[in-house]
């Protein structure tokens, strides 16, 4: 069953057997965010990866981060040919060795660089409108806001783990539940062990099997012991 906000309160306090005068909604969901940035953070996931295409700014190279950019992927950047050109990523120390005129459009742009936490940069500075395309993971929508209206279909469809990784999110949020309610340390170890496996095959199948081709990479085939006769 694909779990929408509700239903994952009421499982979270059946399985805990507290009710909502301990378990509020709002400390609920505290616990269900917590395990979602849990998860976003320790397996990579073909539903967070997006792509933001924008224009350069003549002689300006810093260029605006996204405001649900988590990290880059990598940067495209389309020459006057109409070429894709791959930039390469390099450090702030790097940039500032290798184009010491910041100020001064220069040419094509041939390296980028992270500058802080609302801007990156990229060198030389652009002597044009290049149009470039970022791709990047995303901060995903929590099943918990419910606040704004692109964000509202969350708490009723559910989101993409809740879909389909229900034991993951379910496991997730019991660790975080008995951590906060100082519960037995067999059954916080019990639902930690849960979720560890849980996240296994979950990174199994985002990280391996969603990226392979079976014509290409053939299919997957577990070895078998035969024993000498």
């Amino acid at each position: 069953m694909a779990y929408t906000l509700d239903n994952l309160r009421t499982d979270i306090r059946n399985y805990t057997e507290v009710d909502d005068s301990v378990l509020s909604n709002t400390v609920l969901d505290t616990i269900i965010k917590n395990t979602e940035n849990k998860i976003y953070r320790e397996a990579d996931s073909d539903d967070n990866r997006f792509y933001a295409t924008s224009q350069l700014v003549t002689g300006n190279r810093y260029v605006t981060i996204p405001a649900d950019l988590r990290f880059i992927r990598y940067a495209q950047l389309k020459n006057s040919a109409g070429d894709q050109v791959f930039l390469e990523k390099k450090d702030t120390s790097y940039m500032a060795a290798y184009y010491d005129t910041p100020g001064t459009q220069s040419g094509f742009p041939k390296y980028y660089a992270n500058w802080d936490a609302e801007f990156w940069v990229v060198a030389p500075t652009p002597d044009s409108t290049y149009e470039i395309t970022l791709a990047y993971v995303k901060q995903p929508i929590s099943i918990t806001n419910t606040t704004t209206p692109t964000a509202a279909p969350a708490a009723t469809a559910g989101t993409y783990v809740s879909n389909k990784y229900q034991d993951l999110l379910l496991y997730g949020c019991l660790v975080e539940a008995y951590g906060y309610l100082k519960g037995p340390a067999d059954m916080l170890q019990y639902y930690m062990q849960s979720y560890q496996k849980a996240l296994q095959s979950y990174a199994i199948e985002q990280q391996g099997r969603r990226r392979r081709d079976e014509y290409q990479d053939g299919v997957i085939r577990t070895p078998l012991k035969s024993p000498s006769p």
